[in-house]
């Protein structure tokens, strides 16, 4: 495993979890998470625990729901599965709770860097690393004598000459769906243009600037070559508008590589013209155009003790080391787990390692400028706006959310 990868996550080690815990529990365990097949085999590793009842809701929505499921008293779900983002929000709620106690009682075999830790305190169990990065369809590439684009202006000219062949209509896909997923779209080209999200040092804001207009215009000039209705485009939308061999070029998460290929309704085409490369550069830099993520499991603060306890006893089941045994679960993602080898489907995300991607701003206040981003940036992406004056409307909405919150005065 590369070890700049485990650095740039959050400092993930793939050292050995030890011998796997035995799965007896005594108290509820309700887990709230995303529905991609990695975390879909965390879930059922959770749920193949014994003497009380665990329940999984693994869904899209999971970033609506897991907040206000977890702000009850007692909490609803006992744990959510998040990332360097989604965790931002649980932290500014406290609606989870630190977890020294319980790596002490039933982590003993954990290595100190497999945990995430947030003001020193262990807030977090990460499993498999992620970053959004090029997937392509290299036949059709290589028909038309197209070279695999590495910039986003590479991409452009490949989507026109495709085009133009008549070989497919909108031959580009992205998860630019209104909300978290444009303003994600956002990160990833603002950071590629040399962007950074606040002033130094403080939470006032910085994405209205020459980087912040030249990643709208970059993302508007890719827009022309979607589905018209991108803005309606999730990555489970985007991936199945690829797996029905409609695009031929897409920025996408690797967790999702490997199932490109095996997901149900998939044509033979893409079976066979599926490729990754890893994530690409925009406007000269050298930065990658993406972010670097990680993936884990939080505790709710809500719920009893003896809940919490039954609740990182399964899901430390569910990433036990022996699920790497089987070569489907293998395949699923980039695992943080001991007894991960890389697959073809790691590629990207390990590109995005070599690259020196930006990992994703575990900042108190990100997940307040990433809403702002998702709530503002849709006016710009249907020409109702100039990129100066949408940017400018986020950074006044992430204002008055951060003055509320306490961020700025």
């Amino acid at each position: 495993m590369n070890k700049k990868l485990m650095a740039l996550v959050g400092a993930v080690s793939l050292s050995a979890f030890g011998t796997a815990h035995a799965c007896e529990i005594s108290a509820r365990v309700s887990v709230v998470g995303n529905e991609f097949p990695a975390i879909q085999t965390v879930g059922a590793g959770a749920e193949a625990c014994t003497g009380a009842e665990v329940t999984t809701n693994l869904t899209s929505e999971h970033q609506k729901i897991n907040v206000p499921g977890m702000q009850g008293n007692p909490a609803e779900y006992t744990s959510a599965i998040v990332a360097n983002s989604s965790i931002v929000a649980l932290m500014n709620e406290d609606v989870i709770r630190p977890l020294d106690d319980l790596v002490a009682k039933h982590g003993s075999a954990l290595n100190p860097n497999q945990v995430i830790k947030v003001d020193g305190k262990i807030m977090a169990v990460a499993f498999m690393a992620n970053a959004q990065h090029l997937m392509y369809r290299k036949d059709v590439l290589s028909d038309l004598g197209i070279d695999v684009p590495t910039t986003y202006e590479e991409m452009l000219a490949a989507a026109e000459k495709i085009r133009s062949a008549g070989v497919m209509k909108n031959p580009v896909g992205g998860a630019y769906a209104a909300g978290w997923n444009l303003a994600q779209e956002f990160n990833n080209m603002f950071l590629g243009y040399g962007g950074a999200h606040f002033e130094s040092g403080s939470a006032n804001p910085n994405v209205s600037s020459k980087a912040g207009i030249d990643a709208l215009n970059m993302m508007k000039s890719l827009s022309e070559y979607m589905n018209p209705d991108f803005l309606t485009h999730d990555s489970n939308a985007t991936n199945a508008e690829y797996r029905a061999g409609n695009i031929a070029l897409l920025n996408m998460w690797g967790s999702r590589a490997a199932s490109q290929t095996t997901a149900e309704g998939v044509t033979d085409a893409v079976k066979n013209g599926h490729a990754v490369a890893g994530p690409m550069t925009v406007g000269g830099g050298s930065t990658a155009a993406s972010t670097l993520w990680w993936d884990g499991w939080t505790v709710a603060k809500n719920v009893s003790d003896a809940e919490a306890e039954a609740t990182f006893i399964a899901m430390m089941n569910g990433i036990r080391p022996s699920m790497m045994e089987d070569e489907a679960i293998r395949t699923q993602a980039v695992w943080l787990i001991d007894g991960y080898t890389p697959t073809d489907a790691a590629i990207g995300v390990f590109e995005a390692a070599k690259m020196g991607t930006t990992p994703y701003p575990m900042l108190p206040y990100m997940g307040l400028l990433h809403t702002a981003l998702g709530a503002e940036l849709p006016d710009f992406m249907q020409g109702k706006e100039s990129a100066e004056q949408a940017l400018a409307d986020v950074e006044a909405a992430y204002i008055a959310a951060a003055k509320e919150k306490g961020f700025l005065n």
